[in-house]
Order: structure tokens, then sequence, then C-alpha cells
């Protein structure tokens, strides 16, 4: 779980950086745990762009991931650590002692051979999923749900971890990567450990053509469209907005809050910033 840094050999190479992908035992997928993922480009199902800068990029499929970790103690086996193109953290591939194979989000320290457990009273280590209010506090916990049952939704990404800070009543305090603490249900499940491929967020792209490989078009700066594009559009040469900063919409951008009113705002008990 390295970085190697290419040899300048061109412009787009100077800078340039990727994963060693030393940590990856199996190249090829489960084929009974693909499904076709079909490109959107940012659009709805009217056919508007609902998410600017997609579309493109190489062709996927994708991995059905256990988020729920369901099969309740039922012990399972690592059988190997696989590249997944959909998401920036690695995958494990894990056999049940029934037999049934599933992928789950790899940890940091998780490797083939090793054996994992979900459902109350299983020891907290590394890959186990458990319910909060059993998993010691201070340890580092990822895939974490939000609703009892519904699976893990956040704290998914490569390197990320959220910690427990305590507990009150019947929920626990946890510490989340943004920095914001909040309350979650102490029955709902979480897996212990780190998300791998830490080295992640070191990666440098090197030039824009990598980046459309990943499906993301380019971004154009406001003050470079026409005043009909954009309120920051227009005048002669470069010139100051001339007024609060503005989305392309003309909504207030850069430090208006956009976040409404919400029924979990009651879990939160320090905001991220």
């Amino acid at each position: 779980m390295g970085l190697k840094v290419y040899k300048p050999t061109s412009p787009g190479r100077r800078g340039m950086s990727g994963s060693t992908f030393e940590e990856i035992t199996k190249t090829k997928p489960e084929k009974a745990m693909l499904v076709p993922l079909k490109k959107k480009g940012g659009r709805n199902n009217q056919g508007k762009v609902t998410v600017r800068h997609r579309g493109g990029g190489a062709k996927r499929m994708l991995r059905i991931i256990d988020f729920k970790r369901d099969k309740i103690g039922i012990p399972a086996e690592v059988l190997a650590i696989e590249y997944d193109p959909n998401r920036s953290a690695r995958i494990a591939l894990i056999q049940y002692a029934d037999g049934e194979k599933r992928y789950i989000l790899a940890p940091l320290g998780l490797a083939p051979g090793d054996n994992v457990c979900s459902g109350p009273g299983v020891e907290a280590k590394v890959g186990n999923a458990l319910p909060l209010g059993q998993i010691p506090v201070g340890t580092p916990i990822h895939n974490i749900e939000l609703e009892q049952g519904k699976g893990g939704q956040i704290v998914r990404s490569a390197g990320a971890a959220a910690h427990i800070m305590g507990r009150e009543d019947s929920y626990t305090l946890l510490k989340l990567p943004s920095g914001e603490v909040r309350r979650v249900r102490s029955a709902c499940l979480a897996t212990v450990g780190q998300v791998g491929n830490v080295d992640h967020q070191n990666i440098s792209l090197g030039k824009a053509g990598r980046s459309r490989w990943l499906g993301r078009r380019p971004v154009v700066r406001g003050s470079a469209m026409s005043p009909r594009d954009h309120p920051h559009g227009g005048g002669e040469g470069r010139n100051p907005r001339g007024m609060n900063p503005k989305t392309p919409w003309g909504k207030p951008a850069l430090g208006h809050k956009t976040r409404g009113k919400k029924q979990s705002d009651r879990l939160i008990v320090k905001r991220r910033k």
C-alpha cells in the first residue's frame, strides 16, 4: 500500500504518482457479484443535468458490496484483497463457513487467511462488525449504520475512520473524519478498524486526461464565462466580481449556509466547522 512516482518522460508524467497495488492479491473479480453499471452523465430520469462535470470515463462493472454484514455469528475467512474501480477503498472477498462468498470493505491490516465475524458478542478486532455499544471507547471504526439494519452509510472511503468518544443513554458519541461529533444509536453496527488504502489522498493525477478516465469533465471558472452563462462573467480582460460570490444560478456562494433543517440535527453534538 504505497505510492509510485513516475519518471518525467513527458510533461504529463512529471509529478504524476499512482498506487503500487501491492496489497492486491487477486486481479479478476467474482462473476457472481458483478452487475452492469450504466453511465448517466450526471443526468436524471428526465435527461436534465443535475450533477455537473460528469461524463465519459472507462467502462466499469459494479461490485456488490455487503454493507449490512447481516450474516450474524457465522465466521468467514478472507480469501483475497481486490481492486474496485467504483470506490477509493480496496475490497475483501470473504467466504463464510456455509460456503457463501461476499465482498466487504477492506480495513487496514486485513489480509488473506484472516477470519472475520459480525454480530453481538464478537471480538472487537479489525474486520469484525458489532453494535456500537459493544465497541471499546477510542476504537477506530468505519462503515457505520445510521439506522439499525439499513447497512453502513458513512465512513467508507479510503483511509477514513471514526472514533468512539463515549456513550449517552441509548446513544454512542462518534467523532467523524470531518471533525463532527454526533450521536448514533448504540444498536447500530459498525466495523472495527480504519479503511485501507490510506495513501489514496496523496495520489497526483498528473494530467487532465487521467481525470477524464475517471469520468470527470472540466470545471470552468465563472469569470471566464459570458454574462448569460454566469453572474461573474463578461467584461474586457480580467475583472473583479463586483458583487458577493454567486453560483451559476445566481444564489449566494462561498460561506452561505445551504443546509436546511433536518430531523437528525438534534443528534449533532458539535458541528464540523
